[in-house]
């Protein structure tokens, strides 16, 4: 039986500032809106080429977190560079490329091999911490 993670629930306090965060800045592409009156708000968006999506919003379904309390989301890229690049120019504040060394991260030099061991960190509007792991071959 094959187990696979479709849905992260992300834990924001302002609906509107994450969506246009996640789609416009991230680029995740928008799932759906769905408002439930007063009772509910679900926002659903999808990293591109992902096959897991992120929710967040209020009412039925979506446990309560603190906003920002989620750390360490990890999205895979293969090319942790152009990931940098673009999420640069779309106005993310992100973190220098590192690379996980023995001795600890590490800023990454200019034409290392970065499969596997190259990383980026950004926050959300809200705290949630997001780390992106270059994988461009694996074994």
């Amino acid at each position: 039986m094959n187990w696979t993670l479709e849905v992260v629930i992300v834990p924001v306090a302002d609906i509107d500032r994450a969506k246009e965060f996640y789609t416009e800045r991230l680029g995740f592409a928008l799932d759906h809106d769905s408002h439930f009156g007063d009772t509910g708000r679900i926002v659903q968006v999808t990293p591109r080429g992902s096959g897991c999506s992120v929710v967040f919003g209020f009412g039925p379904g979506i446990a309560y977190m603190e906003p920002g309390s989620l750390k360490g989301i990890q999205l895979v890229v293969n090319d942790i560079r152009a990931a940098h690049a673009e999420l640069t120019e779309r106005g993310v504040d992100v973190g220098e490329v590192q690379v996980a060394a023995p001795e600890g991260f590490r800023p990454a030099q200019e034409g290392e091999n970065l499969n596997n061991v190259g990383f980026l960190t950004f926050d959300d509007p809200d705290g949630n911490s997001w780390a992106v792991q270059e994988i461009s071959s694996r074994a």
